[in-house]
């Protein structure tokens, strides 16, 4: 298990730095096609391709997020990897608007291979002071 937690951290994280740096080609080869967003601050439901459009043209932006790993509950069911963290983030949106969040985030993965996991689906909680 130790093996997948590691594994499956590490993909978190690359995901977080894809956001950060906007790296529309890494994020592209991190998620699933049928990747499903749903956002922090309201709820609402982004597909891959809305996302991947979004961070190319540089609209939604992250200048910078904090994971807290050591909190993590990872869980590995058959060819499902499943994340459930922390993160502290700060967001720009694409109406120029900011803000700062901590949240509560569960990734669910899946696995073409073994190891060879992408993201499927990202959901964020806020965790209000």
């Amino acid at each position: 298990m130790s093996t997948d937690r590691d594994s499956l951290l590490k993909h978190d994280q690359r995901f977080f730095d894809a956001l950060v740096a906007g790296d529309h080609g890494l994020l592209d080869g991190l998620l699933s096609d049928d990747f499903i967003l749903v956002g922090l601050q309201d709820g609402a439901v982004a597909d891959k391709r809305i996302v991947l459009d979004l961070v190319a043209s540089g609209a939604l932006r992250f200048p910078g997020i904090d994971a807290f790993p050591d909190e993590a509950i990872v869980r590995v069911i058959g060819n499902v990897g499943i994340v459930v963290g922390r993160t502290g983030m700060n967001v720009t949106n694409p109406d120029g608007t900011t803000y700062s969040a901590g949240s509560r985030y569960t990734h669910v993965y899946t696995a073409d291979s073994p190891g060879a996991w992408r993201l499927a689906s990202a959901q964020g909680t806020a965790i209000r002071p």
